[in-house]
């Protein structure tokens, strides 16, 4: 490959007819790297992070950035929170953050079998179309619909949700304001809002009704169209992809950015295409620097099974072909462990 290039810059007339009155130009292209020069992979790929960073920061309205609160331990709070404000004018409501669901929903005013305080120690607040100037209902008919579950009576386009701890909600959706901080650029700050459907809950079941641990609601980081993070993309506000990052000592918190953070020391893994969850490759477990004796074949990936990235689940649950060898390595490695667990 050569060391350098020629590009031709040639003025086109509105008649269609090429350098009718300008000459044409050429610029001559240098390689970053030379031919000769030998160049690591890691400094390849660092510039390339480098140049992607200042692609999302050109990204029409920068990079939203939501704080987290909560921690790991199941007997403090067992998951982790944010904050979101919705509705004009902008109330704040406490939301669980789950990569396992998609949809952002807070609970209505109306709420049955809703908790009304909560031992977090939080306020809890309940969203009421009619308080808010910028609210809408979302009709059956509306394109952005995708229920199945519509009321003739009242128009209304409805969901009923089913988490994986028998813990449910049922609703309607609204279209309201979210606000929102972004990053311009690299170090500057700016309020933002955009419109979103998410849901109203008007009754919930199972875990989401004690009021030990009760919240506002569920903010979905899934895939699927209704997402925020798939709705604030095709609004223009940010590009589809988030950073999450969890705290696990001390008092927990962690980072929620919609959008890529780029730092050397994150170590990638590519996810199983097609697939409702966030699901990875695992290939093995290693126990203080040892693989365990699992047979591979456990942690394929199938229509039935596989492992998923779940940040709405406290605990870490394997198949029991994996369980027994990894709960045996701890004992071994780690007694003090199990014997204070």
């Amino acid at each position: 490959m050569a060391a350098t290039a020629a590009i031709a810059i040639v003025a086109v007339e509105e008649d269609g007819r090429i350098g009718a009155s300008f000459p044409a130009g050429v610029l001559r292209l240098e390689r970053v790297f030379p031919v000769n020069h030998s160049v690591e992979l890691e400094e390849l790929i660092a510039r390339d992070r480098a140049r992607h960073a200042r692609m999302l920061q050109n990204f029409a309205g920068g990079i939203g950035n939501f704080p987290v609160i909560g921690s790991s331990d199941p007997f403090l709070v067992g998951f982790y929170y944010t904050k979101v404000k919705l509705g004009s004018p902008p109330r704040e409501y406490n939301v669980q953050i789950d990569t396992g669901s998609d949809i952002l929903w807070v609970t209505c005013g109306s709420c049955n079998n809703c908790p009304q305080t909560s031992g977090l120690g939080v306020e809890l607040n309940f969203y009421d179309t009619a308080s808010s100037s910028t609210a809408s209902l979302i009709s059956c008919s509306d394109r952005r619909c995708a229920s199945d579950e519509c009321s003739r009576e009242t128009n209304q386009c409805a969901y009923t949700f089913h988490y994986g701890d028998n813990s449910g909600t049922t609703g309607y959706y609204v279209s309201d304001l979210i606000y929102f901080d972004t990053v311009l650029g690299t170090s500057l700050t700016a309020n933002s809002s955009s419109p979103i459907v998410f849901g109203c809950s008007t009754s919930q079941s199972g875990g989401l009704t004690k009021m030990d641990r009760a919240i506002d609601g569920i903010f979905g980081l899934g895939q699927q169209g209704l997402s925020v993070i798939s709705q604030l993309s095709s609004n223009g506000i940010s590009p589809k992809v988030f950073s999450h990052c969890l705290k696990g000592d001390g008092n927990g918190g962690g980072i929620l950015v919609l959008g890529e953070i780029l730092n050397p020391s994150i170590v990638y893994s590519p996810l199983v295409p097609s697939k409702v969850h966030y699901t990875v490759y695992l290939q093995s477990i290693a126990v203080n620097g040892q693989i365990l004796p699992v047979d591979p074949g456990v942690f394929v990936s199938s229509n039935d099974r596989g492992t998923i990235v779940d940040s709405g689940t406290t605990l870490v649950y394997l198949a029991s072909e994996a369980y027994e060898p990894f709960i045996s390595a701890v004992s071994v490695f780690f007694p003090d462990l199990l014997q204070h667990s």
